[in-house]
């Protein structure tokens, strides 16, 4: 069940008037039940995987703050053991087994190795990360152990977020699952422009972007260097409107049931640095492995070298995180590379700036700094995007042949108009202008503050959705890309 299809929407509006109509205490079971039900759409019997996380993680905490055999450190390795067995047994045995294959090839033996026949788990990082975050919580005194264990399995499946996160803390949605949520008029107000923004990503800019992406990504050997710009600065709108529309409806969704969720992008295009980027891109992934791995293994505080490899540590295991591919790892060590320079050249900048007498502040600097890390966040977005590395050295050597081959693009062998191309222009322009004042102005706020306003807006999305968008007859909705994770 998309976020993209009607048939969602039929489903939150119906659990949105249920859950209202309930007595306080039966609205737990009944967006569990629910909860299930959205998961076992994709697969009924991975619900079971999913359940079995919950029951190891529920028991776990209990275990850790019940101090028994004060083996605290146990319980909670128990629990981490068993979490990240079942996710390597479905994301990553084949990977590891392939690449221990190739390895052995490479030293001139031959093995053919055991291939598992298997279907990842929708969400199975997501919800994985969310429990085990939450016997962390327990361990280190932050939360108490739930009791309640419908409660604790609806943490761990709350629809809206199960899939594709953002990834919860367990301080913050285990109390809201406890407070009674009356109803109120403005949590359906608040909630649905940002579900109808999120759906206006998706279906206009997204899907609409990504048969410009797929032509050129998946025949790489055809295309030409310009074709490769063109596809990438494209695939970077995408997957921002891809992954950010699903946070939006899920934000707007659990709103509208009285729920706050965490907020997942801050306009990350918009980063003056590598590091800016990553407080806005992924937030609650992002702060996930700070407060989870990077604290843990020391974080800055065991000198500058100890500061470089936990960097480095975080985004290989970021980039393992996001998919068992190689194309993941370096995209995820690129990104570790570019914050590991920045530091070490951070005296150099400064003290070139100096010398040229540029303040921090100075508007020209701040554009370049924010063209040039969108640059560096495009050319990691193509081993992103990449079917594999090979793919992904060809387009790099196509990109550096440029200026020998020069930008020439063919948009009729890349599925797309030049309408369309314009309308995915303004689009764009029209988003990240939007999407600025959403974040730095409170624009949502101030739009559903005045009735004329509010309506005018949805009249201009849905017009938009329904004049622009990817869906109608022969249209198969578009899966969101962070659901492969």
């Amino acid at each position: 069940m998309n976020f993209n299809s009607l048939s969602y929407i039929g489903f939150l509006l119906v659990n949105v008037l249920v859950y209202y109509l309930l007595p306080y205490r039966a609205r737990a079971y009944q967006l569990l039940i629910a909860s299930y039900f959205f998961y076992m759409c994709w697969n009924p019997t991975y619900a079971l995987l999913m359940l079995l996380s919950t029951a190891v993680t529920y028991g776990c905490g209990l275990l850790v703050g019940g101090r028994v055999w004060n083996r605290r450190k146990l319980w909670l390795a128990l629990s981490f053991v068993l979490n990240l067995a079942i996710l390597f047994f479905f994301k990553y045995f084949n990977f590891l087994s392939d690449l221990i294959g190739q390895g052995l090839t490479l030293l001139g033996l031959s093995w053919s190795p055991p291939l598992l026949d298997v279907l990842l788990p929708v969400g199975i990082s997501f919800y994985t990360f969310q429990a085990l975050g939450y016997t962390v919580d327990v361990y280190r005194g932050d939360v108490q152990p739930e009791r309640h264990f419908v409660h604790y399995a609806l943490f761990v499946s709350f629809f809206p977020q199960l899939v594709a996160g953002p990834i919860e803390r367990s301080g913050n949605m285990l109390r809201q699952i406890k407070e009674e949520h009356r109803f109120r008029p403005e949590n359906l107000r608040d909630g649905a422009l940002p579900v109808l923004w999120g759906l206006f990503k998706k279906v206009v800019l997204a899907d609409n972007l990504a048969v410009l992406v797929n032509a050129v990504y998946n025949t790489p050997a055809a295309r030409s260097g310009g074709e490769f710009v063109l596809a990438t600065v494209a695939f970077a709108i995408q997957i921002y409107c891809d992954f950010s529309a699903y946070s939006d409806i899920a934000r707007g969704s659990a709103k509208m049931l009285g729920f706050d969720l965490m907020e997942n992008f801050r306009c990350p295009y918009f980063a003056t640095s590598i590091q800016d980027f990553w407080r806005r891109w992924h937030i609650s992934l992002s702060t996930w492995f700070r407060d989870y791995l990077y604290f843990p293994l020391g974080g800055s505080r065991k000198g500058k070298a100890r500061r470089l490899l936990n960097l480095m540590i975080i985004f290989l295991v970021s980039g393992l995180w996001h998919g068992a591919a190689l194309t993941f790892v370096v995209w995820g060590l690129l990104n570790g590379l570019y914050q590991v320079i920045s530091i070490l050249l951070r005296p150099v900048k400064e003290k070139i700036l100096s010398l040229l007498h540029i303040g921090e502040k100075n508007p020209a600097l701040h554009v370049f700094r924010i063209l040039f890390t969108f640059f560096l966040t495009c050319l990691a977005w193509v081993l992103f995007r990449a079917n594999s590395l090979t793919d992904a050295a060809a387009i790099f050597q196509s990109l550096l042949a440029l200026p020998q081959t020069g930008f020439t693009v063919d948009l009729m062998l890349l599925n797309i108009t030049v309408p369309t191309l314009w309308m995915l222009g303004i689009c764009t322009v029209v988003l990240l202008t939007a999407d600025y004042f959403i974040t730095e102005w409170g624009l949502m706020a101030k739009i559903n503050r005045f009735v004329s306003v509010r309506y005018a807006v949805y009249f201009l999305i849905l017009a938009a959705i329904l004049i622009f968008g990817s869906w109608g007859e022969g249209f198969a909705p578009q899966d969101f890309v962070y659901f492969q994770f």
